[in-house]
């Protein structure tokens, strides 16, 4: 094989090393954050918040953000003035901060500020800057496996605190700007300094006039173009993708009040309200305190998907590194104890990381007798003792229990049903409590490592009152909320892995579904891992690696006879490899559910030399996918993966496959852009192969690969 790559010339490359793609990469925040620092300055009336990529300008009498800009790009992103936040209290609207009679809702001019009075509506008292510091931990991480090298807890950056005295109440403004990324969070806390009560029926906790994506004269009918912010609440759920998960507090809306739009009707959505639609409808006594769920504003350089897609990435191993662990697990299908042990065995045999008492099992985690805590301790021991987690299935929602006492009720119907999943538990009833109880009791006790929690709660609403948690429908979301994700929090304190098919990752959940309809495992095999590798490929642009697992069902799921099933294993070798190739070969974990891992020595082999080449190229295999440089499978041809890692020995790492049956020779176009890589490049192939790769002015390259039907090969980048 040789290497056909664009051809440049030596002053084409002296340029690029010196002052061309060179010189942009060592300022690109994806390629080294570094640099990028959070701080504060006081600038006459403002305080500034900037960390080289994002700037935040905060008036501090009257009280107002009044800026929001992107630096790399150098767009202000606030057309506004826009308050800090709003509550309503005891049926009356409080804003926390905001101005008014801005001339021109278009943009913002400086010195317009000067004659912009308080909104009528704001607390009338000066908001006073109560602290700066580091940002602290959310809550704790028992960090226990392995994770991405640069899984940081607390996230890096800076905390800033504004309190508000308003007499009866104070109200605190946090903001968090993290480093290396243009990124912030902002959550309000309200504390009671009355006798009296205080229902907190609503909050909103932003509202920003943002410049819109596009002008339209004419109505909106399709294609609608939505400013380039990525905003994420930790209220999320009922989902496998954040925006999904968020959707029911984070709208766009359209801004009546800016009277210069482009469209007519004044219909253009430029208005970014986060706000729970229902409640939270809670009390708050004296010397207690209320907390807003926290938001999360992403704020991409450039329209581009590659980076907009590398930056979100990049914002939940910030936000969540725990779900940077990746442990490879098995699923056994049988809960009987010298199933388990023997499944426990081969895990450790051949390197696997995790056992899991899957679905169907006969594991069952809500038998809380002597009996049963004592059997799972002691196999948990056996397996720990192997150098083996152990973990098992829970089923939370789309359960029936006791219709008229413990399953949530339907507010128009006034009965149980109409849930999200049909019906629900209550998790504020009786049997809720009682349901926590034992999963809180079983993992202390027994030592287990992990929880798969499926159907997790889903966001379901509850009309029945369930004193003394909870008042009834509009603020049953919030207690639920908060049961199910104080859970959570203290398993990941406790280092318990969490398996949820909901977007809880930055409540501690550490992996959800990648993307992918059970049914199509019960098609031929050949088919299977095609849409293997697809799901791989879309499932990665909004995930890391680590963050979504896949399904492999050694015995039948679903249906599909002998042509859909793997086992009996050494009968299907072929088939076996090409999905530990396709998933590790793309940094995911499947579940590979079965009886067994292997059944014979060249099986066991198959995955002893398969899991060993994953461990030594974890760190780059678990790094970024550059979608804009791999190709998606579609059966006709070679489709491959490109994984970039710019602090990972190698940087880069090219896997091909070919699904067809017959040889194919192809040039591989590379973008080497994220590998930090400023010069030529040298592409190894596990035979000793050596290829050079010159690089073009975008540190772009070509590979000539050579893939023999039905296999895969790799080069690594250096």
């Amino acid at each position: 094989m040789t290497c056909v790559a664009s051809k440049l010339s030596v002053l084409a490359v002296t340029l690029v090393a010196l002052g061309g793609a060179g010189t942009a990469q060592q300022a690109d925040w994806l390629i080294n954050p570094s640099p990028y620092r959070a701080d504060a300055r006081q600038e006459g009336k403002q305080i500034v918040l900037e960390n080289g990529l994002l700037r935040l300008r905060i008036q501090q009498q009257p009280f107002a953000l009044v800026g929001i800009e992107q630096l790399t790009s150098g767009q202000q992103l606030l057309r506004a003035a826009a308050p800090l936040g709003e509550f309503t209290l005891n049926g009356k609207v409080v804003r926390v901060g905001g101005v008014i009679k801005q001339p021109n809702r278009a943009f913002l001019l400086h010195e317009w500020l000067e004659k912009m009075p308080a909104d009528p509506l704001a607390i009338a008292a000066p908001a006073q800057l109560a602290m700066t510091g580091a940002i602290s931990e959310r809550f704790a991480w028992r960090r226990v496996r392995h994770a991405h090298a640069a899984a940081n807890w607390p996230a890096p950056g800076k905390h800033f605190r504004w309190q508000i005295d308003a007499g009866d109440y104070e109200v605190f403004v946090n903001i968090e700007l993290y480093d290396g990324l243009p990124l912030f969070s902002h959550w309000l806390e309200l504390h009671n300094k009355s006798e009296q009560l205080i229902e907190v029926d609503s909050f909103t906790s932003l509202r920003l006039p943002i410049v819109e994506a596009e002008s339209r004269v004419e109505p909106q009918r399709s294609g609608v173009h939505l400013p380039n912010l990525y905003v994420e609440t930790d209220y999320s759920f009922h989902a496998m993708s954040g925006a999904d998960g968020s959707s029911h507090c984070v709208r766009w809306l359209t801004d009546p009040d800016y009277g210069t739009q482009v469209n007519y009707r004044k219909e253009t959505l430029c208005l970014l309200e986060v706000k729970p639609d229902v409640g939270p409808a809670q009390t708050v006594a004296k010397g207690q305190a209320f907390t807003t769920f926290r938001t999360f504003v992403l704020a991409p350089d450039s329209e581009d998907r590659e980076r907009q897609s590398l930056a979100q990435r990049r914002m939940y191993r910030t936000l969540a590194p725990w779900s940077t662990e990746n442990p490879l697990m098995m699923h056994v299908r049988s809960a009987e104890p010298d199933k388990v042990r023997a499944a426990i065995d081969q895990c450790a045999e051949v390197g696997f990381e995790m056992v899991i008492l899957t679905f169907g099992s006969g594991f069952h985690i809500e038998d809380d007798s002597p009996e049963n805590l004592d059997r799972w301790r002691d196999i948990a021991k056996y397996a720990h003792d192997r150098g083996i987690e152990i973990g098992g299935y829970s089923l939370l929602s789309s359960r029936r229990i006791k219709p008229d006492t413990d399953n949530c009720i339907n507010k128009d119907s006034g009965k149980p049903g109409g849930q999200v999943f049909g019906h629900a538990p209550a998790l504020a009833s009786a049997w809720g409590q009682a349901y926590f109880k034992k999963l809180y009791r079983f993992y202390e006790y027994t030592k287990f490592d992990l929880l798969e929690h499926d159907g997790s709660y889903p966001g379901d609403h509850d009309a029945m009152a369930r004193p003394p948690l909870q008042k009834g429908y509009d603020d049953s979301r919030w207690v639920q909320y908060g049961i199910i994700t104080k859970f959570y929090r203290w398993c990941r304190g406790r280092g318990i892995y969490l398996n949820v098919p909901d977007w809880y990752f930055l409540q501690g959940s550490s992996k959800t579904g990648m993307g992918y309809r059970e049914t199509n495992w019960s098609l031929p095999r050949a088919q299977q891992v095609i849409h293997a590798r697809q799901n791989l490929f879309d499932g990665t642009r909004e995930k890391n690696a680590a963050m979504g697992w896949m399904f492999v069902p050694l015995t039948q799921y679903h249906g599909g006879g002998a042509a859909a099933t793997i086992e009996p294993l050494s009968e299907h070798i072929d088939h076996y490899r090409r999905m530990l190739t396709s998933n590790l070969g793309f940094g995911a974990q499947a579940c590979w559910r079965g009886p067994r891992l292997y059944d014979g020595d060249a099986t066991r082999d198959l995955l002893k030399a398969k899991v060993a080449w994953y461990k030594q190229y974890r760190a780059i295999l678990e790094g970024d996918v550059i979608h804009s440089s791999s190709r998606r499978a579609d059966g006709q041809g070679l489709d491959w993966v490109l994984h970039v890692s710019a602090h990972s020995d190698p940087p880069a790492m090219l896997i091909v496959y070919n699904p067809t049956a017959s040889r194919i020779q192809q040039v591989i176009p590379l973008d080497l852009y994220y590998t930090g890589l400023i010069g030529p490049a040298v592409a190894s192939h596990p035979d000793g192969s050596v290829f050079e790769l010159p690089f073009d002015r975008r540190c772009r390259s070509t590979l000539a690969a050579d893939v023999p039907p039905g296999e895969s090969v790799y080069y690594t980048i250096r």
